[in-house]
C-alpha cells in the first residue's frame, strides 16, 4: 500500500478524507524472495497504467455503450468500437508526432476529424484543401503523406 498527496482538484473517496491522502493498494502473488521488493512491485504495477489508459480510450470511442438486448447488434457494435480504438492508436504510432502522438481520442477527433476541409480531384490527383484559419492545418496533410509512404502489403 502507498499513500500520496492528491493532485489539486482531485476528489477523494470517503476513506481518503480522514488523512487528506490518497491510498493505493495492490495485491500480488509474487514472492518477496524472488526480487519482489516493494519498490520493484510498485514500478511493475505502475507499468499497468497504460492498460487503464486504453480502457479509458475505449470508453471514449463507444466501447461502453451497447444498443440492444440482442447479441447480433451488440456484436456489430463491439467490432466497430474495437476498430474505433485501433485506428487512432495506430495513427498516433505511425502517422502523428509532437503533441498529437500522445493525444486522447477526443482531442484527435477535434483537431483532425472535425477539420473544415474539402477533398478535390484535379487531373486524376486528390487534393486536400484545408481552411487557412484552422490551427492544425499542417498536421493532417503530414499524416496523409506518411500514410501514403507506408509500405503496401502483398495481396
Amino acid at each position: 500500500m502507498r499513500h500520496e498527496r492528491p493532485q489539486p482538484g482531485a476528489q477523494l473517496s470517503l476513506s481518503d478524507q480522514d488523512e487528506g491522502l490518497r491510498h493505493q493498494v495492490f495485491l500480488t502473488d509474487t514472492p518477496s524472495s524472488g526480487g519482489g521488493s516493494a519498490q520493484f512491485l510498485e514500478a511493475r504495477h505502475r507499468g499497468h497504467a497504460t492498460v487503464e489508459d486504453h480502457i479509458r480510450y475505449g470508453k471514449d470511442t463507444g466501447f461502453d455503450r451497447f444498443p440492444s438486448r440482442h447479441f447480433p447488434p451488440n456484436a456489430a457494435r463491439l467490432e466497430l468500437s474495437l476498430a474505433a480504438i485501433d485506428l487512432p492508436a495506430w495513427s498516433r504510432v505511425l502517422l502523428l508526432d509532437d503533441g498529437l502522438a500522445d493525444a486522447e481520442p477526443k482531442e484527435l477527433r477535434y483537431r483532425l476529424l472535425h477539420v473544415a476541409a474539402r477533398l478535390t480531384r484535379d487531373g486524376g490527383r486528390l487534393h486536400l484543401r484545408i481552411s487557412a484559419t484552422w490551427p492544425w492545418r499542417h498536421e493532417l496533410p503530414t499524416a496523409f503523406h506518411r500514410l501514403a509512404a507506408l509500405p503496401r502489403t502483398a495481396s
